[in-house]
């Protein structure tokens, strides 16, 4: 449990961009002990209740296919010292399973979703904000292996989904939200150089967080 309140970091970007690479990345530079995760793709909300024709009908890339009011309530959690239990979601049934993730509280709290820097609940949510700049020819066919290897989606769907909901979301929230980061990241470079570029940052940040400090100069 982090004696000081813990420092949050939001990493954004399109589709496919690197966000959970990075994300990784800092877990293993950091170690588990000093950095915990939060994904913002666990939050999305329950469609159990819904048939399978009407959950295949959701725009699952607008942002109120996702239950923002509880991550947001689980970072104030987590920046307060508190665990939470982060819901598991299933992406092939689109519904939550019964099960669900303890994070305990750590000093740093990385935070990873398309739309992270685009939702107003969390506008102060994190106190460094990352985007991640990726081209479009190579977020997508990211996605499409992602889908089709982790999630059993089919090439057709994958492309039908990008055309009606990935790109014109991309373009109304995610690239927009490009301009609140504090850190834009390079796509071109690997995971570990955005890893020590985003701790080179929190080294310089002047916030008044020990605990904080002490992991990133740990690292």
């Amino acid at each position: 449990m982090a004696r000081h309140r813990p420092l949050t970091i939001g990493i954004a970007g399109g589709s496919g961009s690197g966000k959970t690479s990075l994300a990784r990345t800092l877990v293993e530079m950091l170690g588990p002990r000093r950095c915990a995760w939060l994904d913002h793709d666990s939050y999305y909300r329950d469609l159990a209740h819904l048939t399978p024709t009407e959950r295949a009908a959701i725009n699952f890339d607008h942002p109120d296919s996702l239950d923002n009011a509880l991550l947001a309530g689980h970072v104030r959690e987590l920046r307060a010292g508190r665990a939470v239990e982060r819901p598991c979601y299933d992406f092939a049934t689109h519904s939550r399973t019964a099960t669900t993730l303890h994070i305990d509280s750590r000093p740093l709290v990385v935070c990873e979703g398309i739309l992270l820097l685009a939702v107003p609940e969390f506008a102060d949510s994190f106190d460094l904000r990352v985007f991640i700049d990726t081209p479009a020819d190579v977020r997508i066919l990211r996605r499409l292996q992602r889908d089709i290897v982790e999630r059993g989606r089919t090439v057709e769907s994958v492309a039908r989904q990008y055309i009606e909901t990935v790109r014109p979301m991309h373009e109304r929230f995610v690239e927009p939200a490009r301009a609140t980061a504090d850190l834009v990241l390079d796509w071109r470079h690997e995971p570990k150089q955005w890893a020590a570029t985003v701790i080179a940052t929190l080294r310089g940040m002047k916030a008044a967080n020990p605990a904080a400090r002490r992991a990133a100069a740990e690292a």
